[in-house]
């Protein structure tokens, strides 16, 4: 009887993981990844993913088993048996989630810092760079262990002369500047492949710069001015929201960044670029 007890909870247990990881690798709930370090977040996410499905599982199922298991049969009138404790299932039950929450806690600290968490607040520009230093091969590879979780196949981007972009938020905009180029817009574009240096600032409250598709979100802070990199690796529109309550427009802040290819790019400069007069 034992042995078969055990056989049983090994077998679920088993069928509880690859139900976990099949979730994470299959499931994706995430928007589409279009910069450099989407990638680095998505594999957290995806571990988390895949830990949280089991942990739902596995305790919706044991619920819904001691529910019909020990209910209260039609005429038993007598009190439950008086079961002071269990101390193999006391340790099962402490152990599991204490591995579960340090093995969380030592990954996302990982990927905080290689993303650039740890980094002063105004020289942001590590969470692009060690995003880049890292090739697409052994982001795939690291998650292979979960079944394929990760961007495999993205190619890894082009490392170039930096472009830089004033951002300015302010109730209820972004305005962005490109001092090298004179341009002044409503929306921001940049080459897909290069990396963006944006420098931030806030005239009023606080605000933040958050791109879904990019995995980027930054404060904005008045007074404290804000330096954040990253390389578009898709070309597209992708909304640019506020995810800082700012006032009672907060909701209509957004604005969006345009990913060029190239020549495109190029050509979308040339176009907006103030046309020089020469006096004589």
């Amino acid at each position: 009887m034992q042995i078969r007890t055990t056989l049983t909870v090994l077998t679920a247990a088993t069928a509880l993981v690859l139900t976990g990881l099949w979730v994470g690798n299959n499931v994706n709930m995430l928007p589409i990844g279009a910069s450099s370090n989407a990638a680095t977040y998505d594999s957290l996410f995806k571990v988390l993913f895949s830990i949280g499905t089991m942990l739902f599982v596995g305790i919706v199922i044991m619920l819904v088993y001691s529910l019909f298991k020990f209910r209260r049969r039609s005429g038993d009138l007598s009190d439950g048996l008086a079961i002071e404790g269990n101390l193999p299932l006391e340790i099962v039950w402490t152990a599991i989630p204490a591995v579960v929450v340090l093995f969380v806690g030592i990954y996302s600290y990982d990927i905080y810092e290689r993303m650039g968490g740890m980094v002063a607040l105004n020289d942001h520009s590590a969470m692009d760079h060690s995003a880049m230093a890292q090739p697409a091969m052994q982001a795939s590879a690291s998650s292979r262990v979960w079944g394929g979780i990760g961007a495999a196949g993205m190619d890894a981007p082009s490392v170039g002369k930096v472009l830089p972009v004033e951002v300015t938020a302010m109730q209820f905009a972004f305005i962005f500047h490109y001092p090298d180029a004179n341009i002044t817009s409503g929306e921001l574009h940049v080459p897909a492949g290069q990396s963006v240096e944006l420098h931030m600032e806030a005239k009023d409250v606080i605000h933040a710069f958050w791109v879904p598709q990019f995995r980027l979100k930054q404060d904005i802070i008045p007074g404290q001015p804000t330096v954040l990199s990253f390389t578009a690796t898709r070309a597209g529109s992708y909304p640019i929201v506020c995810a800082e309550l700012c006032g009672p427009y907060h909701g209509g802040m957004r604005s969006n960044v345009v990913v060029h290819e190239p020549e495109a790019y190029s050509a979308w400069l040339q176009q907006n670029s103030p046309i020089s007069t020469t006096t004589t």
